[in-house]
Protein backbone atom coordinates (compact mmCIF):
# COMPACT_ATOMS: atom_id res chain seq x y z
CA UNK A 1 0.00 0.00 0.00
CA UNK A 2 1.00 3.05 -1.16
CA UNK A 3 0.93 6.48 1.08
CA UNK A 4 -1.59 8.93 0.21
CA UNK A 5 -0.76 10.52 -2.58
CA UNK A 6 1.89 8.48 -3.69
CA UNK A 7 0.66 7.11 -7.38
CA UNK A 8 1.31 3.41 -7.48
CA UNK A 9 4.08 1.74 -8.56
CA UNK A 10 3.76 0.59 -12.41
CA UNK A 11 5.53 -2.79 -12.41
CA UNK A 12 5.09 -6.29 -13.33
CA UNK A 13 6.33 -9.57 -12.98
CA UNK A 14 5.11 -12.24 -16.17
CA UNK A 15 6.60 -16.30 -15.77
CA UNK A 16 5.66 -17.92 -18.48
CA UNK A 17 6.32 -21.88 -18.90
CA UNK A 18 5.09 -23.82 -21.82
CA UNK A 19 7.37 -27.06 -23.42
CA UNK A 20 8.90 -24.54 -25.32
CA UNK A 21 10.01 -22.02 -23.41
CA UNK A 22 10.91 -20.33 -19.83
CA UNK A 23 10.41 -16.92 -19.39
CA UNK A 24 10.52 -15.10 -16.31
CA UNK A 25 10.06 -11.19 -17.06
CA UNK A 26 10.46 -8.26 -14.91
CA UNK A 27 9.37 -4.18 -15.98
CA UNK A 28 9.15 -1.20 -14.10
CA UNK A 29 8.05 1.81 -16.52
CA UNK A 30 9.28 4.18 -14.40
CA UNK A 31 12.66 3.28 -14.55
CA UNK A 32 16.18 4.72 -15.33
CA UNK A 33 16.40 2.27 -18.57
CA UNK A 34 18.50 -0.36 -17.14
CA UNK A 35 18.20 -3.90 -18.94
CA UNK A 36 19.75 -7.40 -17.81
CA UNK A 37 18.58 -10.11 -19.97
CA UNK A 38 19.61 -13.01 -20.94
CA UNK A 39 17.69 -15.42 -23.35
CA UNK A 40 19.88 -17.36 -25.47
CA UNK A 41 19.10 -15.20 -28.66
CA UNK A 42 22.06 -12.62 -28.68
CA UNK A 43 20.58 -9.82 -30.84
CA UNK A 44 17.69 -9.90 -28.81
CA UNK A 45 19.33 -9.23 -25.83
CA UNK A 46 20.72 -6.03 -27.64
CA UNK A 47 17.57 -4.72 -28.62
CA UNK A 48 15.85 -5.18 -25.25
CA UNK A 49 18.59 -3.38 -24.30
CA UNK A 50 17.60 -0.30 -26.52
CA UNK A 51 14.03 -0.71 -25.53
CA UNK A 52 14.80 -0.34 -21.69
CA UNK A 53 17.77 2.75 -22.67
CA UNK A 54 15.54 4.32 -24.96
CA UNK A 55 11.79 3.96 -23.15
CA UNK A 56 13.82 4.50 -20.37
CA UNK A 57 12.38 1.60 -18.30
CA UNK A 58 13.68 -1.24 -16.34
CA UNK A 59 13.87 -4.77 -18.04
CA UNK A 60 14.90 -7.83 -16.52
CA UNK A 61 14.44 -11.00 -18.82
CA UNK A 62 15.54 -14.60 -17.86
CA UNK A 63 14.54 -17.02 -21.09
CA UNK A 64 15.39 -20.53 -21.33
CA UNK A 65 14.06 -21.48 -24.88
CA UNK A 66 14.50 -24.50 -27.77
CA UNK A 67 16.84 -23.16 -29.63
CA UNK A 68 18.15 -26.36 -30.36
CA UNK A 69 15.32 -25.74 -32.89
CA UNK A 70 15.35 -22.49 -33.67
CA UNK A 71 14.99 -19.09 -32.06
CA UNK A 72 11.33 -19.07 -33.15
CA UNK A 73 9.86 -19.68 -29.90
CA UNK A 74 12.02 -18.17 -27.58
CA UNK A 75 12.05 -14.04 -29.22
CA UNK A 76 7.97 -14.96 -29.83
CA UNK A 77 7.18 -15.93 -26.63
CA UNK A 78 9.58 -13.00 -24.78
CA UNK A 79 7.16 -10.80 -27.24
CA UNK A 80 4.22 -12.71 -25.63
CA UNK A 81 5.78 -11.87 -22.14
CA UNK A 82 6.66 -8.40 -23.03
CA UNK A 83 3.36 -7.75 -24.27
CA UNK A 84 1.42 -8.89 -21.13
CA UNK A 85 3.57 -6.89 -18.62
CA UNK A 86 3.05 -3.83 -20.39
CA UNK A 87 -0.48 -4.53 -20.08
CA UNK A 88 -0.57 -5.61 -16.31
CA UNK A 89 1.88 -2.27 -15.55
CA UNK A 90 -0.04 -0.19 -17.23
CA UNK A 91 -3.28 -0.95 -15.38
CA UNK A 92 -6.48 1.18 -16.46
CA UNK A 93 -4.02 3.62 -18.17
CA UNK A 94 -5.92 6.50 -16.49
CA UNK A 95 -3.76 9.35 -16.36
CA UNK A 96 -1.14 8.00 -19.24
CA UNK A 97 -0.55 10.11 -23.12
CA UNK A 98 -1.93 6.61 -24.76
CA UNK A 99 0.05 7.94 -28.44
CA UNK A 100 3.27 7.97 -29.27
CA UNK A 101 5.48 8.62 -32.13
CA UNK A 102 9.35 8.80 -33.40
CA UNK A 103 11.13 8.86 -36.24
CA UNK A 104 14.53 7.23 -35.28
CA UNK A 105 17.92 7.19 -38.09
CA UNK A 106 20.32 5.07 -37.79
CA UNK A 107 23.49 5.59 -40.20
CA UNK A 108 21.68 5.29 -44.01
CA UNK A 109 18.20 3.69 -42.10
CA UNK A 110 15.29 5.54 -41.05
CA UNK A 111 12.45 4.39 -39.44
CA UNK A 112 8.69 5.87 -38.31
CA UNK A 113 6.98 4.23 -35.59
CA UNK A 114 3.65 5.17 -34.10
CA UNK A 115 1.78 3.52 -31.78
CA UNK A 116 -1.96 3.86 -29.47
CA UNK A 117 -2.80 2.04 -26.13
CA UNK A 118 -5.74 1.43 -27.90
CA UNK A 119 -6.96 -1.83 -25.62
CA UNK A 120 -6.43 -3.09 -28.81
CA UNK A 121 -3.86 -5.57 -30.08
CA UNK A 122 -2.78 -5.04 -33.88
CA UNK A 123 0.90 -4.96 -35.30
CA UNK A 124 1.32 -2.71 -38.91
CA UNK A 125 5.11 -3.85 -39.53
CA UNK A 126 6.75 -2.31 -42.78
CA UNK A 127 10.08 -3.46 -42.53
CA UNK A 128 11.96 -4.63 -45.55
CA UNK A 129 15.37 -6.56 -44.09
CA UNK A 130 17.23 -7.58 -46.46
CA UNK A 131 19.20 -10.24 -44.53
CA UNK A 132 17.79 -13.56 -43.17
CA UNK A 133 19.90 -13.83 -40.26
CA UNK A 134 21.06 -11.03 -38.05
CA UNK A 135 23.59 -12.67 -35.33
CA UNK A 136 21.78 -15.42 -34.20
CA UNK A 137 18.29 -13.94 -34.72
CA UNK A 138 16.30 -14.69 -37.35
CA UNK A 139 14.59 -11.52 -39.54
CA UNK A 140 11.59 -12.91 -40.19
CA UNK A 141 11.09 -12.98 -36.21
CA UNK A 142 11.46 -9.19 -35.95
CA UNK A 143 7.60 -8.75 -37.15
CA UNK A 144 6.86 -11.28 -34.93
CA UNK A 145 8.33 -10.25 -32.06
CA UNK A 146 6.40 -6.83 -32.26
CA UNK A 147 3.20 -8.55 -33.07
CA UNK A 148 3.30 -10.57 -30.10
CA UNK A 149 4.02 -7.84 -27.79
CA UNK A 150 1.26 -5.26 -29.83
CA UNK A 151 -1.24 -7.92 -29.22
CA UNK A 152 -0.48 -9.21 -25.96
CA UNK A 153 -0.32 -5.68 -24.45
CA UNK A 154 -3.14 -4.30 -26.20
CA UNK A 155 -1.75 -1.72 -28.17
CA UNK A 156 -1.53 -0.75 -31.81
CA UNK A 157 1.42 -0.16 -33.68
CA UNK A 158 3.12 0.95 -36.80
CA UNK A 159 6.36 -0.03 -37.73
CA UNK A 160 7.83 1.82 -41.87
CA UNK A 161 10.92 1.76 -42.99
CA UNK A 162 11.75 5.13 -44.77
CA UNK A 163 15.05 4.26 -45.49
CA UNK A 164 18.23 2.14 -45.32
CA UNK A 165 20.00 -1.17 -46.99
CA UNK A 166 21.81 -2.78 -44.12
CA UNK A 167 20.20 -5.36 -41.98
CA UNK A 168 21.19 -4.09 -38.41
CA UNK A 169 20.78 -0.77 -38.94
CA UNK A 170 16.83 -1.47 -40.12
CA UNK A 171 16.27 -3.35 -37.10
CA UNK A 172 17.75 -1.65 -34.75
CA UNK A 173 16.46 1.93 -35.66
CA UNK A 174 12.75 -0.16 -35.61
CA UNK A 175 13.81 -0.95 -31.94
CA UNK A 176 14.48 2.54 -31.24
CA UNK A 177 12.09 3.93 -32.81
CA UNK A 178 9.55 1.73 -30.55
CA UNK A 179 10.75 2.53 -27.44
CA UNK A 180 11.10 6.24 -27.79
CA UNK A 181 7.06 6.28 -28.90
CA UNK A 182 6.66 3.98 -25.87
CA UNK A 183 8.04 6.26 -23.23
CA UNK A 184 6.20 8.82 -24.77
CA UNK A 185 2.92 7.11 -24.94
CA UNK A 186 2.94 5.47 -21.02
CA UNK A 187 4.45 9.05 -19.59
CA UNK A 188 1.66 10.30 -17.16
CA UNK A 189 0.16 13.64 -18.33
CA UNK A 190 0.44 16.24 -15.31
CA UNK A 191 -2.67 16.95 -13.50
CA UNK A 192 -5.06 14.55 -15.43
CA UNK A 193 -6.66 11.05 -14.33
CA UNK A 194 -8.64 10.49 -16.49
CA UNK A 195 -8.55 7.39 -18.91
CA UNK A 196 -7.51 9.01 -22.18
CA UNK A 197 -10.53 7.88 -24.27
CA UNK A 198 -14.67 8.82 -25.13
CA UNK A 199 -15.44 5.58 -24.82
CA UNK A 200 -14.20 5.66 -20.64
CA UNK A 201 -11.88 2.66 -21.13
CA UNK A 202 -8.88 1.15 -22.71
CA UNK A 203 -9.14 -2.23 -21.90
CA UNK A 204 -9.81 -3.60 -25.25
Amino acid sequence: MTPQGTPAPREALVRRATSETEIELRLSLDGAGEARTHTGVGFLDHMLAQVARHGMLDLSVQARGDLHVDDHHTVEDVGIALGAALREALGDRAGVARYGDAVVPMDEALVLCALDLSGRGLSVCALEIPAERIGGMAAEMVPEFFRAVAHNAGMTLHLRQLGGTNSHHIVEAAFKAFARSLRQAVSCEEGSGAIPSTKGSLQG
